[in-house]
Formats: C-alpha cells, structure tokens, sequence
C-alpha cells in the first residue's frame, strides 16, 4: 500500500477535525449501503479550514464501505506538488474537488457520484428534473446542467470550468457522467444526495409510463422548492438517524 503519511491520514487530535472525518466517513459507507458508489472510483470531501481550501477526501481506490474516519486525506488546494507526493489522491478527484474548493467557498461538502437513476436521467438530451411531485419541485431551477463532457475531469482546466458553471449552485447534472452536490454540510450534502436520487427516479419512471407528465406551475414547483429549503432541521435529523442505523451495524466508520 502507498505511504499515505504525507497527507495526515491518521487519527486527528483536533476534536472539530474528528467529528468533521465522523461525518464524512459516515457518507461514504451510507452511499455504499444505498448503491450509490462505482466500486472503488467517485470522491467525497469536506473544507476543515475557514477559506474551504484544506479539506478532507477519500484515499485513491478505497471502497466506500470499507472507509473510515482516520482513512480520510487531510490536503491543500494551494499544494501543487500533491500529486507529486507518495500516497496522492486518484488525479480525477484530485482536479474536480482541489479545483472546487479553492474557487468556491460555499462548497464546503462536496460529494461526486454516478447513481443509478441521476446518472440515466443526465443521459438523456434533456437531463432536466421537472417538477412532477414534491421531491423533484424541491430541486426546481436550482440545478446547474452541464452538457459539454469531454472525457475524464484529469485537468485543473476542467476543474475550474465546472467550478464556473455551477457557480453559487449546489447541485450539477453533469451530462453522460453523474452528479456534483455541493453543501455547507454532510448532513445537508447527504440529504440533498438521498433526494436528488430519488427524484431522477421518480422521472425515470414516469418516463417509462410513456404517458404525458403532470409538470406542477412555475409558482407551485417555487413555493414547494422554498418549503424544502425552510426545513432545514429535517436534514440534520435525517443523517442523524441514519448515522444511528450505521452505529447498530457497523460502527467502525468512527475509527
């Protein structure tokens, strides 16, 4: 196994830091029991400093379900020899979430995945989440839509043009790829993932009916898209109980 010493992956004694890797790991092993995750490829980090610009991320080709606290990386956007050091990050997380973190710093969770159903409804020619219930008018205009992929993200020119593109959104369909979904936590990024998911799949199988949609008014899809985002204690609540289910079955993630 690569030496990882580089990037302080080892139990942190800073109690803010620990909580912060809790959290994180949590995501990762969560995403894994929903089938979320692309065996050992997709990324997840977390800004641990006041700029966004350090920050927590998964070591390079790790499984989700197997990750835990002190696993996680501790980088630097502004480190340009990252990459050059023993135990780096995989290249494509590396120029997705350095770049991200180091121009926006409202992105302070990141999480980078290829769901099931978000990933086929950004297929599509119009990957757009209409507003057809409740869950999917929750992500009503707040989406960043990018239909320009070029291969993997390998390039810092890549990172700092979709950095540009989602801009002070929180949520990107990336076209023929997947899902970016920026939050100011894990709990919030973890709760906008668990409902993004569902939505592309309440599209994917109203599509599949081949019936007209229902698409709810511009005004009821904002006031239901407001509702959501009024309702914040449920986010945390949410990744609450779900950390607890975690702790009944496999409380290694704290390690």
């Amino acid at each position: 196994m690569a030496d990882v010493t580089a990037f302080n992956r080892k139990p942190s004694t800073n109690s803010a830091e620990r909580q912060l890797r809790i959290d994180l790991a949590a995501a990762f092993r969560l995403s894994a029991f929903y089938d979320w995750h692309e065996a050992v490829a997709n990324h997840f980090s977390l800004a641990v400093s006041p700029d966004g610009k350090q920050f927590l991320m998964n070591p390079r080709w790790m499984h989700f379900s197997r990750i835990k606290a002190s696993d996680l990386l501790l980088l630097n956007a502004d480190d340009r020899s990252t990459m050059d050091r023993p135990g780096a990050p995989d290249l494509t997380a590396w120029s997705l979430h350095g770049r991200l973190h180091a121009l926006l710093p409202h992105a302070r969770c990141i999480i980078h995945l290829h769901p099931p159903y978000a990933t086929a409804l950004a297929s599509l020619a119009n990957p757009e989440i209409k507003p057809i219930d409740q869950n999917t008018a929750r992500f009503f205009n707040r989406v960043a839509v990018d239909l320009d992929y070029g291969g993997m993200a390998n390039t810092d020119a890549e990172g700092e043009r979709l950095a540009n593109m989602l801009g002070n959104r929180s949520i990107m369909m990336m076209g023929n790829h997947g899902v970016l979904i920026c939050a100011s936590t894990v709990a919030e990024a973890f709760d906008l993932t668990y409902y993004l998911e569902r939505a592309c799949r309440n599209m994917i199988l109203a599509y599949q009916t081949g019936q007209k949609l229902h698409v709810m008014s511009d005004a009821v899809a904002e006031k239901t898209a407001r509702e959501w985002e009024d309702d914040r204690d449920q986010f945390h609540s949410h990744f609450t109980e779900m950390k607890a289910i975690l702790d009944g079955q496999d409380p290694s993630y704290t390690d």
